[in-house]
Protein backbone atom coordinates (compact mmCIF):
# COMPACT_ATOMS: atom_id res chain seq x y z
CA UNK A 1 0.00 0.00 0.00
CA UNK A 2 2.82 2.34 -0.88
CA UNK A 3 0.85 5.69 -2.40
CA UNK A 4 3.84 8.06 -1.36
CA UNK A 5 4.99 8.61 -4.96
CA UNK A 6 5.93 7.40 -8.61
CA UNK A 7 9.29 7.59 -7.52
CA UNK A 8 8.83 4.47 -4.99
CA UNK A 9 8.46 1.93 -7.47
CA UNK A 10 11.14 0.05 -9.76
CA UNK A 11 11.50 -0.14 -13.26
CA UNK A 12 9.59 -1.89 -15.71
CA UNK A 13 10.53 -5.14 -17.03
CA UNK A 14 10.89 -3.71 -20.65
CA UNK A 15 13.38 -0.79 -19.36
CA UNK A 16 15.31 -3.18 -17.41
CA UNK A 17 15.56 -5.63 -20.61
CA UNK A 18 16.39 -2.53 -22.63
CA UNK A 19 19.62 -1.72 -20.57
CA UNK A 20 20.50 -5.46 -20.78
CA UNK A 21 20.63 -5.05 -24.71
CA UNK A 22 22.38 -1.92 -24.37
CA UNK A 23 24.67 -3.05 -22.39
CA UNK A 24 26.07 -5.79 -25.13
CA UNK A 25 29.06 -4.67 -27.30
CA UNK A 26 30.60 -1.76 -27.76
CA UNK A 27 29.08 1.82 -28.59
CA UNK A 28 30.18 5.66 -29.12
CA UNK A 29 29.54 8.12 -26.51
CA UNK A 30 28.39 11.72 -25.16
CA UNK A 31 25.41 11.03 -27.46
CA UNK A 32 26.33 10.03 -30.85
CA UNK A 33 25.21 5.95 -30.08
CA UNK A 34 22.38 4.58 -31.93
CA UNK A 35 19.81 4.68 -29.21
CA UNK A 36 20.49 8.52 -28.67
CA UNK A 37 20.12 8.99 -32.65
CA UNK A 38 17.23 6.56 -32.60
CA UNK A 39 15.47 8.48 -29.73
CA UNK A 40 15.50 11.73 -31.42
CA UNK A 41 13.73 10.07 -34.83
CA UNK A 42 11.10 8.58 -32.21
CA UNK A 43 10.25 11.81 -30.72
CA UNK A 44 10.21 13.50 -34.16
CA UNK A 45 7.71 10.70 -35.20
CA UNK A 46 5.54 11.08 -32.00
CA UNK A 47 5.72 15.19 -32.47
CA UNK A 48 4.53 14.83 -36.04
CA UNK A 49 7.67 17.52 -36.42
CA UNK A 50 11.49 18.05 -36.03
CA UNK A 51 12.69 17.92 -32.88
CA UNK A 52 15.75 18.76 -31.09
CA UNK A 53 16.07 15.66 -27.94
CA UNK A 54 18.34 15.67 -25.37
CA UNK A 55 18.48 12.90 -22.66
CA UNK A 56 19.15 14.34 -19.34
CA UNK A 57 18.84 11.85 -15.42
CA UNK A 58 16.62 13.86 -13.68
CA UNK A 59 13.87 16.26 -13.97
CA UNK A 60 15.37 19.07 -12.51
CA UNK A 61 17.96 18.66 -15.09
CA UNK A 62 15.77 18.97 -17.36
CA UNK A 63 13.68 22.01 -16.06
CA UNK A 64 16.32 24.10 -14.77
CA UNK A 65 18.79 23.63 -17.90
CA UNK A 66 15.92 24.38 -20.45
CA UNK A 67 14.70 27.43 -18.29
CA UNK A 68 18.06 29.16 -18.00
CA UNK A 69 18.22 28.66 -21.78
CA UNK A 70 14.88 29.96 -22.59
CA UNK A 71 15.22 32.68 -19.79
CA UNK A 72 17.70 35.47 -18.84
CA UNK A 73 19.40 36.26 -15.22
CA UNK A 74 17.75 38.91 -15.39
CA UNK A 75 14.18 37.52 -16.58
CA UNK A 76 11.09 36.41 -15.06
CA UNK A 77 9.41 32.96 -14.88
CA UNK A 78 5.76 32.48 -13.85
CA UNK A 79 4.69 29.04 -12.65
CA UNK A 80 1.89 27.95 -10.37
CA UNK A 81 2.84 28.53 -6.41
CA UNK A 82 2.80 24.38 -6.26
CA UNK A 83 5.13 23.75 -9.49
CA UNK A 84 8.15 21.56 -8.50
CA UNK A 85 10.58 24.03 -10.31
CA UNK A 86 9.51 26.41 -7.54
CA UNK A 87 8.93 24.02 -4.44
CA UNK A 88 10.88 21.16 -5.09
CA UNK A 89 14.15 21.61 -6.64
CA UNK A 90 16.07 23.97 -4.48
CA UNK A 91 16.57 26.76 -6.60
CA UNK A 92 18.07 25.04 -9.66
CA UNK A 93 16.71 27.72 -11.90
CA UNK A 94 17.76 30.30 -10.40
CA UNK A 95 21.19 28.77 -9.92
CA UNK A 96 21.17 27.43 -13.59
CA UNK A 97 19.49 30.34 -15.24
CA UNK A 98 22.29 33.09 -12.80
CA UNK A 99 19.12 34.62 -11.20
CA UNK A 100 16.05 34.70 -13.30
CA UNK A 101 13.43 34.89 -10.74
CA UNK A 102 10.53 32.33 -10.04
CA UNK A 103 6.63 34.51 -9.82
CA UNK A 104 4.80 32.00 -8.07
CA UNK A 105 0.62 32.59 -8.75
CA UNK A 106 -2.15 31.09 -7.18
CA UNK A 107 -5.06 29.51 -9.66
CA UNK A 108 -7.26 26.55 -8.43
CA UNK A 109 -6.32 23.21 -8.91
CA UNK A 110 -2.85 23.86 -10.43
CA UNK A 111 -3.55 25.16 -13.12
CA UNK A 112 -2.46 28.58 -14.59
CA UNK A 113 -4.92 30.47 -16.66
CA UNK A 114 -4.47 33.69 -19.06
CA UNK A 115 -6.60 35.33 -16.40
CA UNK A 116 -4.20 34.98 -13.68
CA UNK A 117 -0.90 35.46 -15.47
CA UNK A 118 -2.41 38.73 -16.98
CA UNK A 119 -3.50 39.88 -13.62
CA UNK A 120 0.56 38.46 -12.51
CA UNK A 121 2.10 40.75 -15.53
CA UNK A 122 0.23 43.82 -14.82
CA UNK A 123 2.89 44.72 -11.77
CA UNK A 124 5.56 44.45 -14.26
CA UNK A 125 7.04 46.94 -16.63
CA UNK A 126 9.03 45.98 -19.06
CA UNK A 127 12.46 48.05 -19.50
CA UNK A 128 12.33 48.92 -16.29
CA UNK A 129 16.11 48.44 -14.92
CA UNK A 130 14.89 48.40 -11.45
CA UNK A 131 12.86 44.86 -11.82
CA UNK A 132 13.17 41.62 -13.70
CA UNK A 133 11.78 41.40 -16.78
CA UNK A 134 8.83 38.99 -17.89
CA UNK A 135 10.24 35.98 -20.11
CA UNK A 136 9.01 32.60 -19.69
CA UNK A 137 5.77 30.72 -18.16
CA UNK A 138 6.22 27.92 -16.88
CA UNK A 139 3.29 25.30 -16.97
CA UNK A 140 2.94 21.54 -15.64
CA UNK A 141 1.34 19.03 -17.38
CA UNK A 142 0.08 16.59 -15.53
CA UNK A 143 -0.34 19.15 -13.10
CA UNK A 144 0.86 18.91 -9.32
CA UNK A 145 -2.72 18.41 -8.22
CA UNK A 146 -3.74 15.61 -9.82
CA UNK A 147 -5.66 17.61 -13.08
CA UNK A 148 -4.61 17.72 -16.60
CA UNK A 149 -4.76 21.26 -18.96
CA UNK A 150 -6.72 20.27 -22.16
CA UNK A 151 -5.48 21.09 -25.48
CA UNK A 152 -7.75 24.31 -24.92
CA UNK A 153 -5.96 25.55 -21.94
CA UNK A 154 -3.07 24.84 -23.12
CA UNK A 155 -3.61 26.62 -26.34
CA UNK A 156 -5.33 29.28 -24.87
CA UNK A 157 -1.83 30.10 -22.40
CA UNK A 158 -0.21 29.98 -25.32
CA UNK A 159 -1.61 32.40 -27.31
CA UNK A 160 -1.67 34.72 -24.19
CA UNK A 161 2.36 33.91 -24.39
CA UNK A 162 2.62 34.90 -27.58
CA UNK A 163 0.73 38.20 -27.34
CA UNK A 164 2.53 39.11 -24.41
CA UNK A 165 5.92 38.28 -26.10
CA UNK A 166 6.85 35.54 -23.59
CA UNK A 167 7.83 31.67 -24.42
CA UNK A 168 6.11 28.86 -22.85
CA UNK A 169 7.60 25.84 -21.56
CA UNK A 170 6.54 22.76 -19.73
CA UNK A 171 7.37 20.55 -17.33
CA UNK A 172 6.10 17.22 -18.51
CA UNK A 173 6.84 14.97 -15.44
CA UNK A 174 4.10 13.12 -15.94
CA UNK A 175 3.48 14.17 -19.45
CA UNK A 176 2.53 10.01 -20.57
CA UNK A 177 -0.59 10.13 -17.84
CA UNK A 178 -1.90 13.24 -19.04
CA UNK A 179 -1.93 12.06 -22.40
CA UNK A 180 -3.14 8.51 -21.16
CA UNK A 181 -5.71 10.56 -19.58
CA UNK A 182 -6.76 13.38 -23.26
CA UNK A 183 -6.24 10.86 -25.53
CA UNK A 184 -4.76 13.22 -27.79
CA UNK A 185 -2.06 13.38 -30.12
CA UNK A 186 1.32 14.64 -28.02
CA UNK A 187 0.99 17.54 -30.69
CA UNK A 188 -2.12 19.04 -29.52
CA UNK A 189 -1.15 19.92 -26.03
CA UNK A 190 2.66 21.03 -27.05
CA UNK A 191 4.25 22.77 -29.85
CA UNK A 192 0.73 23.04 -31.94
CA UNK A 193 -0.61 24.83 -28.38
CA UNK A 194 2.14 27.35 -28.41
CA UNK A 195 4.77 25.32 -26.13
CA UNK A 196 8.48 26.15 -26.87
CA UNK A 197 10.11 23.40 -25.21
CA UNK A 198 9.28 20.90 -22.29
CA UNK A 199 10.99 18.42 -20.21
CA UNK A 200 9.31 14.84 -21.25
CA UNK A 201 9.29 12.77 -17.79
CA UNK A 202 9.81 8.84 -18.15
CA UNK A 203 11.22 8.43 -14.40
CA UNK A 204 8.19 8.41 -12.52
CA UNK A 205 6.70 6.05 -15.51
CA UNK A 206 8.97 3.08 -15.17
CA UNK A 207 12.31 4.81 -15.99
CA UNK A 208 15.48 3.81 -13.93
CA UNK A 209 16.91 7.73 -14.52
CA UNK A 210 15.98 9.27 -17.71
CA UNK A 211 14.01 12.72 -18.85
CA UNK A 212 14.55 14.14 -21.94
CA UNK A 213 14.66 18.20 -22.99
CA UNK A 214 12.32 18.66 -26.02
CA UNK A 215 13.02 21.62 -28.15
CA UNK A 216 10.26 22.53 -30.87
CA UNK A 217 12.31 24.69 -32.90
CA UNK A 218 15.76 24.88 -32.80
CA UNK A 219 15.92 28.38 -32.73
CA UNK A 220 14.94 28.43 -29.25
CA UNK A 221 17.67 25.94 -28.67
CA UNK A 222 20.49 28.30 -28.43
CA UNK A 223 23.46 27.52 -25.61
CA UNK A 224 21.40 24.43 -24.30
CA UNK A 225 24.61 21.85 -25.40
CA UNK A 226 26.79 23.62 -23.56
CA UNK A 227 24.78 23.85 -20.90
CA UNK A 228 23.91 20.32 -20.76
CA UNK A 229 27.43 20.01 -20.85
CA UNK A 230 28.52 22.20 -18.00
CA UNK A 231 25.88 20.81 -15.78
CA UNK A 232 26.95 17.50 -15.94
CA UNK A 233 24.73 15.81 -17.81
CA UNK A 234 26.08 14.94 -21.07
CA UNK A 235 26.92 11.68 -20.39
CA UNK A 236 29.79 9.36 -21.63
CA UNK A 237 27.67 6.35 -21.77
CA UNK A 238 24.63 8.07 -22.99
CA UNK A 239 23.17 4.89 -24.25
CA UNK A 240 22.39 3.41 -21.15
CA UNK A 241 19.55 6.56 -20.52
CA UNK A 242 18.72 6.87 -24.30
CA UNK A 243 17.92 2.79 -24.48
CA UNK A 244 15.40 3.62 -21.89
CA UNK A 245 13.79 6.62 -23.75
CA UNK A 246 13.46 4.57 -27.19
CA UNK A 247 12.32 1.19 -24.86
CA UNK A 248 9.48 3.71 -23.63
CA UNK A 249 8.62 4.63 -26.94
CA UNK A 250 8.47 1.48 -28.44
CA UNK A 251 5.26 -0.42 -29.14
CA UNK A 252 3.05 2.26 -27.01
CA UNK A 253 4.88 1.11 -23.89
CA UNK A 254 5.00 4.74 -21.98
CA UNK A 255 1.20 5.02 -22.73
CA UNK A 256 0.30 1.28 -21.58
CA UNK A 257 2.13 1.82 -17.72
CA UNK A 258 1.02 5.45 -17.58
CA UNK A 259 -2.76 4.32 -18.35
CA UNK A 260 -2.39 1.82 -15.09
CA UNK A 261 -1.47 4.29 -12.99
CA UNK A 262 -4.47 6.30 -13.99
CA UNK A 263 -6.55 3.40 -14.25
CA UNK A 264 -5.99 2.36 -10.25
CA UNK A 265 -5.84 6.43 -9.36
CA UNK A 266 -9.50 6.44 -10.83
CA UNK A 267 -10.49 2.96 -9.10
CA UNK A 268 -9.47 4.19 -5.73
CA UNK A 269 -10.44 7.63 -6.54
CA UNK A 270 -14.41 7.00 -7.22
CA UNK A 271 -14.13 4.89 -4.04
CA UNK A 272 -12.78 7.21 -1.54
CA UNK A 273 -15.39 9.80 -2.39
CA UNK A 274 -18.19 7.31 -1.40
CA UNK A 275 -16.58 6.97 2.19
CA UNK A 276 -18.28 9.27 4.78
CA UNK A 277 -16.26 12.26 5.70
CA UNK A 278 -13.70 11.78 2.93
CA UNK A 279 -13.72 14.44 -0.03
CA UNK A 280 -11.94 14.94 -2.98
CA UNK A 281 -9.95 18.30 -3.10
CA UNK A 282 -9.22 18.14 -7.05
CA UNK A 283 -10.69 16.40 -9.89
CA UNK A 284 -8.64 12.85 -10.29
CA UNK A 285 -7.87 13.52 -14.30
CA UNK A 286 -3.76 11.75 -13.90
CA UNK A 287 -2.44 9.11 -11.67
CA UNK A 288 -2.17 11.82 -7.90
CA UNK A 289 -5.03 11.70 -5.75
CA UNK A 290 -5.89 14.99 -3.22
CA UNK A 291 -8.55 13.79 -0.29
CA UNK A 292 -9.60 15.26 2.69
CA UNK A 293 -9.68 12.74 5.26
CA UNK A 294 -12.51 12.98 8.18
CA UNK A 295 -9.89 13.19 11.12
CA UNK A 296 -6.14 13.13 12.13
CA UNK A 297 -6.95 9.42 14.21
CA UNK A 298 -8.15 8.19 10.31
CA UNK A 299 -4.65 8.90 8.64
CA UNK A 300 -3.17 7.80 11.64
CA UNK A 301 -5.21 4.14 10.80
CA UNK A 302 -3.98 3.74 8.03
CA UNK A 303 -0.28 4.05 8.47
CA UNK A 304 -0.64 1.64 11.50
CA UNK A 305 -2.38 -0.20 9.04
CA UNK A 306 0.86 -0.23 6.48
CA UNK A 307 0.01 2.54 4.03
CA UNK A 308 2.44 4.90 2.98
CA UNK A 309 1.51 8.21 1.94
CA UNK A 310 2.00 11.74 1.97
CA UNK A 311 0.12 14.82 4.50
CA UNK A 312 -0.17 17.46 2.34
CA UNK A 313 0.17 21.08 3.08
CA UNK A 314 -0.35 22.15 6.71
CA UNK A 315 -1.47 19.54 9.96
CA UNK A 316 -5.25 20.36 10.25
CA UNK A 317 -8.58 18.76 12.28
CA UNK A 318 -9.04 17.20 8.56
CA UNK A 319 -5.75 16.47 7.01
CA UNK A 320 -5.21 16.11 3.40
CA UNK A 321 -3.29 13.60 2.31
CA UNK A 322 -1.74 12.95 -1.34
CA UNK A 323 -2.12 9.33 -2.60
CA UNK A 324 0.13 8.52 -6.62
CA UNK A 325 -0.59 5.68 -8.32
CA UNK A 326 2.27 4.20 -10.39
CA UNK A 327 2.54 1.75 -13.51
CA UNK A 328 3.13 -1.09 -10.82
CA UNK A 329 0.61 0.21 -8.72
CA UNK A 330 -1.44 -3.71 -7.97
CA UNK A 331 -5.42 -3.40 -7.54
CA UNK A 332 -4.96 -5.67 -4.86
CA UNK A 333 -3.44 -2.60 -3.37
CA UNK A 334 -6.12 -0.39 -4.00
CA UNK A 335 -8.48 -2.78 -2.09
CA UNK A 336 -6.36 -3.29 0.61
CA UNK A 337 -6.30 0.56 1.21
CA UNK A 338 -9.94 1.45 0.51
CA UNK A 339 -10.40 -1.60 2.92
CA UNK A 340 -8.23 -0.23 5.35
CA UNK A 341 -10.12 3.50 5.05
CA UNK A 342 -13.63 1.63 5.91
CA UNK A 343 -12.11 0.18 9.13
CA UNK A 344 -10.84 2.98 10.12
CA UNK A 345 -14.42 4.60 9.24
CA UNK A 346 -16.26 1.83 11.36
CA UNK A 347 -13.89 2.31 14.01
CA UNK A 348 -14.23 5.85 14.40
CA UNK A 349 -17.97 5.72 14.28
Amino acid sequence: MNFISDNAYGAAPEILAALARVNSGTASGYGTDKASKHVTEQLCELFEREVAAFPVATGTAANSLTLATLTPHYGAIFCHEGAHIYSDECGAPEFFSGGAKLVPLAAQHGKLTPEVLRQALSNFYRGDVHQVQPMTISITQATERGTVYTPGEVGAIGEFAKAERLLLHMDGARFANAIASLGCKPADITWRAGVDAMSFGLTKNGAVAAECVVFFDRARLADFEFRRKRGGHLFSKMRFFSAQIEAMLEDGLWLRLASHANSMAQQLSRELAKLPGFSLEDPTEANEIFVRLPNQSIADALKAAGARFYVWGPMRDKPVVRLVCSFATSESDVNAFLAACRRAVEVKA
